[in-house]
């Protein structure tokens, strides 16, 4: 297990001649170095022990990300809870605004005529007093309070 691991590892400049003949169990395996004067050891579980050169130069450098990911935090300065009996009744349309369904559409519905059922089943717009009710119970909603 240590072996392939560190086999997996190792660079392209480095050569692995393969001792067992059967090709599915690797038991040890010879390593050629490029000439080096400075070599890290690495043990392995075994008594087998593979050297490495150490490498003077950087071969890759990791830069940081500019930008960093904004979370959305309300103004009490902890993360603000979306209600979510409100999150299924509430949507936004694409220009902002908020709409609801209408009530009276769940039963009794043989006494009402289909006109009737129709506007029902059509979306409402909240009204504009409801605003802050509803903003306050879905805090990351994003509403445009200038659409009309």
């Amino acid at each position: 297990m240590a072996l392939a691991s560190a086999t997996a590892t190792a660079s392209s400049a480095f050569s692995f001649l393969p001792c067992s003949s059967s090709p599915t169990r690797l038991s040890y395996a010879s390593v050629r170095l490029p000439p080096s004067h400075k070599t890290n050891s690495v043990k392995l579980s075994s008594s087998a022990c593979i050297s490495t050169p150490i490498f003077q130069q950087k071969l890759c450098t990791v830069t940081p990300p500019s930008s960093r990911s904004l979370t959305i935090v309300a103004a009490k300065g902890y993360k603000m809870k979306t209600h979510k009996a409100s999150a299924k009744r509430f949507r936004v349309t694409g220009k902002g605004k908020i709409v609801r369904r209408r009530a009276g559409k769940q039963h009794l519905l043989q006494k009402k005529n289909t006109k009737r059922k129709l506007r029902l089943s059509k979306m409402h717009p909240v009204n504009r007093s409801d605003y802050d009710n509803v903003i306050g119970a879905l805090p990351y909603l994003k509403v445009n309070r200038n659409a009309t």
